[in-house]
């Protein structure tokens, strides 16, 4: 089945994108990014900034964008029976194009991967062009929030999440203005793209 991804969630002032791999079928046909009530997305950045599942879709966005965290997939549009990244067929995939979006969001400096699966495929589909605008970033990758990935307990995922972030402004409440330099413990990494 050939899977296309949605609109990012962002604001112009974002300071870190969030990226999964391709909308699994559930979230598709919801239209809603991480619809599987399993997939543990939700749940810690409802433990992170109050975006929990209990608030309506929506509501959910808007506290996203209220602390500067944006999300969106690296597919534009790929082939995958059913909804397991292990199932995306590599060759078919068009990633987005995150040379544009990133000029758009000049305040992004962390990109979070929700799993191996979306490092992989970036890693691999991405070019870095604007060549600038990639050599601020950095690169942290986290454990995937699917459900697929049961071997690591949510307490554990929820700790690499919160490290992960707590040194952006995203963590910060609502109306502080800059951005903080990532802390020295976080787990961040600069790569090139493409090779």
């Amino acid at each position: 089945m050939k899977s296309k991804c949605f609109e990012p969630i962002a604001r112009a002032d974002a300071c870190v994108l969030i990226l999964g791999s391709l909308p699994g079928k559930l979230s598709l046909e919801r239209n809603e990014y991480y619809a599987q009530p399993y997939n543990a997305f939700w749940r810690i950045m409802g433990e992170l900034v109050g975006a929990s599942r209990d608030l309506p879709y929506q509501e959910r966005l808007d506290v996203l964008r209220q602390h500067r965290i944006a999300v969106w997939e690296v597919c534009a549009a790929g082939f995958r029976a059913g909804s397991l990244d292990s199932a995306i067929e590599l060759s078919t995939v068009r990633a987005n194009n995150f040379g544009a979006f990133l000029r758009a969001h000049p305040g992004i400096k962390l990109i979070c991967f929700n799993g191996r699966k979306a490092e992989e495929i970036f890693r691999r589909k991405v070019r870095q062009v604007p060549r600038a605008v990639f050599e601020r970033l950095r690169y942290a990758s986290l454990p995937s929030t699917s459900a697929a990935h049961a071997g690591m307990p949510f307490a554990q995922k929820l700790a690499l999440w919160r490290k992960a972030l707590s040194g952006t402004a995203a963590l910060r409440p609502v109306g502080i203005a800059g951005i903080a330099k990532p802390s020295a413990e976080t787990e961040t990494q600069s790569f090139a793209v493409g090779s």
